[in-house]
């Protein structure tokens, strides 16, 4: 029975994929390992899967206000995510990994997880390598958005001179952050890696990119090895959890609402999202969710209009198909989700990749986007005016669906790591 461990780190569109495929594994008589954050043991143990703790437990981080104030800022927030957050615990996740990880066959690795190279190189053992969104590419045949710098835009059409330029810099710039990876694989006899952050995070046995091929298209300059397998979908809060009956019978009770969510991170830097969002509603006279998540503070300072409903969380799957509109941060788990729905999307990202989904979607005629220091209920209830009498968004979306319903993500997932646990077994 191959022994394969998941590592990973971030949100629930961080952990909630690699469930999914953990699960996909178990059902293939795979012994399963999922190494996360120790707030997250209770769900991924209740799903039957084995749980290691690696540090830093992300839930006392996130916790904190003024540290999720940073890690969303559009300019700096990937820099202080990977410098601030999870770099200063490098020694402590390997540390956390290094024992469970000799019991392993086979490593998976999340682009922040960044102990998981270190110990399969240390080990001798086969890992893959995972890319939840397009973004963490860098290509220059297919540039990504880049989060804070909207004025890069104009230069799309540059073409992969420029591109390969513009990135060779920053590239450059994230060599000092990578400066912890390289002082402990120093420490434990370990070759400096040139780009321990950019091109660290992709393995030489291959790389799975967790997102479907209406998002992007294999380029000449994605890492070696690398295969699209399709969104790996799970969204349960707690396993077995579904709508609640107060949701479900809100839904029942009229017709197809705008859904309005922050996903599962940027919620916790929500600022007057919730607020706008409410006088949107009442402006267009619709019906709405409004998913506000466990923070107090996200609670709509007006009345909710009659039509309109808050609630802490619901699985997407069952909530976004009976939706009119959804409107969202951009996130990969959440836009995966409202893609499979079928529905059309107002687009308000944050930061890190969510401005480069964002140009995605609405490059597929799927979406529209708001800014987010933009986001003002008339703005909202007039984008999503346009959305709701223009059927063409619809029919695009739901042709988008059409698309994902042929793929099976979790599958080519797990067919992935069973081919690379047999090719290194067998030539070893």
């Amino acid at each position: 029975m191959p022994h394969v461990l998941l590592t990973t780190f971030g949100s629930l569109g961080d952990l909630h994929p690699y469930i999914a495929v953990g699960l996909g594994l178990r059902n293939r008589g795979h012994r399963v390992t999922i190494a996360t954050s120790e707030g997250y043991r209770a769900k991924v143990e209740g799903e039957g899967l084995g749980f290691r703790a690696v540090r830093p437990d992300i839930g006392t981080l996130i916790a904190d206000p003024e540290v999720m104030a940073r890690a969303f800022h559009p300019r700096t927030g990937t820099e202080y995510v990977i410098r601030r957050m999870f770099l200063p615990y490098l020694e402590q996740s390997y540390r956390d990994l290094l024992t469970i990880a000799r019991e392993a066959d086979l490593l998976v690795g999340h682009p922040i997880a960044f102990a998981t190279p270190i110990v399969a190189e240390q080990l001798g053992k086969p890992w893959v390598s995972v890319a939840l969104q397009p973004s963490v590419m860098l290509s220059a045949f297919d540039p990504p958005s880049i989060s804070g710098l909207p004025w890069l835009e104009s230069f799309r059409g540059c073409g992969p001179g420029f591109w390969r330029l513009f990135f060779g810099l920053g590239r450059r710039v994230a060599r000092e952050w990578g400066t912890p990876i390289n002082e402990l694989r120093r420490k434990l006899g370990l070759p400096d890696s040139r780009d321990p952050v950019l091109d660290g995070m992709f393995s030489p046995f291959g790389t799975q990119a967790w997102f479907s091929r209406v998002m992007a298209r294999p380029q000449a300059d994605w890492p070696m090895k690398t295969a699209i397998t399709g969104f790996p979908f799970y969204d349960k809060l707690t396993p077995g959890q579904g709508l609640s009956a107060d949701l479900a019978g809100f839904l029942d009770a009229g017709p197809p609402p705008v859904v309005f969510t922050l996903g599962s991170a940027a919620v916790r830097h929500a600022g007057k999202f919730y607020t706008e969002s409410a006088e949107a509603a009442r402006t267009l006279g619709c019906r709405a969710v409004l998913l506000i998540g466990r923070d107090a503070r996200n609670a709509p300072n007006v009345a909710l209009p009659d039509g309109v409903i808050a609630a802490e969380y619901a699985p997407y799957s069952e909530l976004f198909p009976r939706a009119a509109a959804i409107v969202h941060q951009g996130g990969a788990g959440t836009t995966a989700q409202a893609l499979r729905a079928g529905v059309p999307m107002c687009m308000v990202p944050f930061s890190h990749d969510q401005p480069d989904n964002a140009r995605r979607c609405a490059g597929l005629g799927v979406a529209r986007i708001i800014p987010r220091k933009k986001y003002r209920s008339a703005r909202a209830a007039n984008e999503l005016g346009r959305l709701l009498s223009d059927g063409n968004y619809r029919t695009a979306a739901q042709n988008v669906a059409l698309g994902l319903a042929r793929e099976d993500g979790i599958s080519a997932a797990c067919d992935g790591m069973d081919r690379t646990l047999g090719d290194f077994f067998g030539q070893a």
